[in-house]
């Protein structure tokens, strides 16, 4: 009889997020092993995995969770060395670029530091065993910040935040680690990709969030900073593949993922409101305290270089991703519409 080849494993940091998700999906649909870093929290934070979940008492369960922190580094050697993974993915991050403002030192050790502490466990483990494991670094368009677009893999990179620096810091390790110690490590420079899985302060959830709620009369206003701001937005599911054909091909590299079309903030109210049939400027109003220190004004991506090498293109486009989102917030305030009649739920702490 012919040997089967091993079950792959990938090892996720990030995995309870909107791409770790998305990943978790798509890597088991692959046939992988796949294995989260989940920070230790009072509060259950595991939601986006649950409808894959299965008990790890159960012989057939293939994702695992271990709890660590990308600002613990014996705990990420720990598991490295333990889990033996094939595919590292560095999808860890404090990613909101307002709050990276308020906490900008946390959010350096997390994204820049946390991202050396990975590659460092990554290259031990491979100097002590001597087995092969490919890196995945999950970069950012706000690396480009106020560098016009388009903007590609040789783009000058020039952050406005305390994020944006620390996504720039750790690409940068990421090369360096390739280069001096031969690690296949990749960096994926990923524009704004969205979802029903995205966080609720993140603005596009937040507006679809509010439609759903405004529509079924359990909100009555959204407060928004930047209208005028644009952005590349695609699907995360569609990106998440991108990020695995990076790490099959013969050599590392960095590459752009991006849909090459972008739209303002106020071009997504117009098309999420218009979805149910509202009229946004009824009730969109402008907050000073949502407008950052530094704007970034643009960003649209050329992807061209993974289309023509990795053969990657998106399948969702904007009005699709709007509409997706439109309709999950709204089927999630009608559910939130029958508990807050019923009284299990205060109505009352919205705008």
């Amino acid at each position: 009889m012919a040997e089967t080849e091993p079950m792959k494993k990938a090892l996720i940091s990030g995995i309870t997020g909107q791409d770790g998700s998305y990943l978790t999906e798509f890597l088991l649909s692959k046939g992988y092993e796949v294995h989260g870093i989940i920070r230790r929290s009072s509060n259950f934070n595991t939601q986006r995995l649950e409808h894959i979940y299965i008990d790890p008492h159960n012989s057939s369960a293939r994702m695992k969770l271990h709890y660590g922190d990308l600002t613990d580094a014996s705990a990420l050697r720990k598991w490295v060395d333990s889990i033996c993974p094939d595919e590292v993915y560095n999808l860890g991050a404090q990613s909101h670029v307002g709050v990276s403002f308020e906490n900008p030192d946390y959010t350096a050790d997390v994204v820049a530091t946390g991202a050396l502490r990975l590659l460092e466990a990554v290259r031990t483990h491979i100097e002590t065993t001597g087995r092969k494991v490919r890196y995945y670094q999950a970069g950012s368009s706000e690396m480009y910040g106020a560098t016009p677009p388009p903007q590609d893999e040789n783009t000058v990179f020039h952050p406005r935040s305390p994020y944006a620096v620390s996504k720039v810091a750790a690409h940068w390790y990421t090369v360096n680690y390739r280069e001096a110690y031969g690690l296949f490590a990749c960096n994926g420079i990923l524009f704004n990709h969205e979802s029903p899985r995205r966080g609720e302060n993140f603005v596009t959830r937040k507006i679809t969030r509010a439609v759903g709620r405004i529509k079924i009369g359990l909100q009555k206003k959204l407060f928004l900073g930047n209208l005028k701001a644009s952005r590349d937005w695609g699907f995360a599911g569609d990106y998440v593949e991108a990020m695995w054909l990076m790490l099959q091909q013969d050599k590392p590299d960095d590459y752009v993922v991006a849909t090459e079309d972008s739209h303002t903030v106020e071009e997504f109210l117009e098309e999420a409101f218009g979805y149910v049939g509202l009229n946004w400027q009824d009730y969109v109003e402008i907050d000073p305290r949502y407008f950052r220190p530094s704007e970034v004004d643009n960003l649209r991506g050329s992807s061209a270089k993974i289309r023509e090498l990795l053969g990657w293109k998106p399948k969702v486009d904007f009005k699709q991703l709007v509409a997706m989102m439109v309709e999950s917030d709204l089927e999630r305030a009608k559910r939130e519409k029958v508990l807050a009649d019923n009284g299990y739920i205060a109505s009352h702490q919205q705008p």
